[in-house]
């Protein structure tokens, strides 16, 4: 599938100066995209909790948000530069500030490239070093490995690009200790394995800007069922991880609760997803944002979990 290869014009939109300053301050904010960053930090402060087996220091925790904040949205507003041919094209993404003018992309690429200088910087001063590689890590994966290379080449771009989301839980134990442990990396996985079927529901919402656009999500290139069967696939191990964290001696019996309840309700809907596909209905009838919609409450309820179990031990 060949990826668009055209580009806006690199100069200021026509009208530019209709934006006043509270405008343009609004723009540079809508860069980090703030509603994708509060997930990611819902899998970074309550792994500080676990890992400090109670309340972590309250400035550790200011510093640590801030700087996953400013890494984030680093990584975003470059993720913005570059797509912004396919984000001129794509309906759900034509209000960017890219495409209505309000950021020109020089800009944005210096805005993107300062944020990543100053965010490792100030992890490195103010949490530790461990934390600021893992943050650059992070961010360079983002940028490079998914939204460069993976991103307009295969259906696994979710897949493996989705690392990058994950690796808010290894700064989250690595800001408290310095270290990783086996429950850092039980919940990786299980971000690791959430990603996909979290992604692939809205992926089927909006397949036809991304057939559009030539970006080959799943759900692009094949049937809803096939779609359908990989979200129940990866449902399940995700769900079978999330519990790892009891016998391995993280936590108490509250957790493992929760995890076995909101991961009950999430297999319900994944095969629900399953069926309705399988029986061909399309549309508003097909129902995949329900997946989608629970999937941000299932990680918040599973996070909360993991921040409450050490006060119940």
């Amino acid at each position: 599938m060949t990826a668009v290869d055209s580009r806006p014009a690199a100069g200021p939109a026509p009208g530019q100066d209709q934006w006043s300053p509270g405008d343009r301050v609004k723009g540079f904010v809508a860069l980090t995209k703030p509603r994708i960053i509060e997930l990611l930090l819902i899998t970074t402060v309550p792994v500080m909790f676990l890992a400090e087996q109670g309340v972590p220091d309250l400035w550790l925790v200011v510093a640590t948000c801030l700087g996953g904040y400013l890494s984030a949205g680093g990584a975003n507003a470059l993720n913005m530069y570059i797509d912004r041919d396919i984000d001129a094209l794509m309906e759900r993404t034509r209000q960017r500030p890219l495409i209505t003018g309000v950021v020109r992309p020089g800009e944005c690429l210096a805005f993107g490239l300062a944020l990543a200088v100053i965010s490792t910087a100030w992890f490195g001063l103010t949490v530790n070093w461990v934390s600021a590689a893992l943050s650059l890590g992070a961010l360079l994966f983002y940028v490079v490995v998914y939204t460069m290379l993976l991103k307009r080449r295969t259906a696994q771009n979710i897949v493996w690009g989705g690392i990058a989301g994950c690796l808010p839980v290894f700064i989250g134990w690595s800001s408290v200790t310095g270290t990783l442990s086996w429950a850092a990396v039980a919940l990786f996985l299980v971000m690791f394995f959430w990603t996909p079927p979290h992604y692939w529901p809205l992926s089927m919402k909006v397949k036809d800007d991304y057939a559009r656009v030539g970006v080959p999500m799943l759900p692009v290139i094949a049937a809803n069922t096939v779609v359908a069967r990989q979200i129940v696939a990866y449902s399940w191990v995700m769900v079978a991880v999330s519990l790892t964290l009891w016998p391995l001696g993280y936590t108490g019996w509250f957790y493992p609760v929760v995890a076995a309840l909101a991961g009950g309700w999430w297999l319900w809907e994944a095969h629900a997803l399953q069926a309705r596909a399988r029986a061909g209905l399309r549309g508003a009838k097909l129902k995949e944002m329900r997946l989608f919609h629970w999937s941000i409450t299932y990680v918040s309820v599973l996070f909360l979990a993991v921040a409450i179990d050490p006060f119940l031990r």
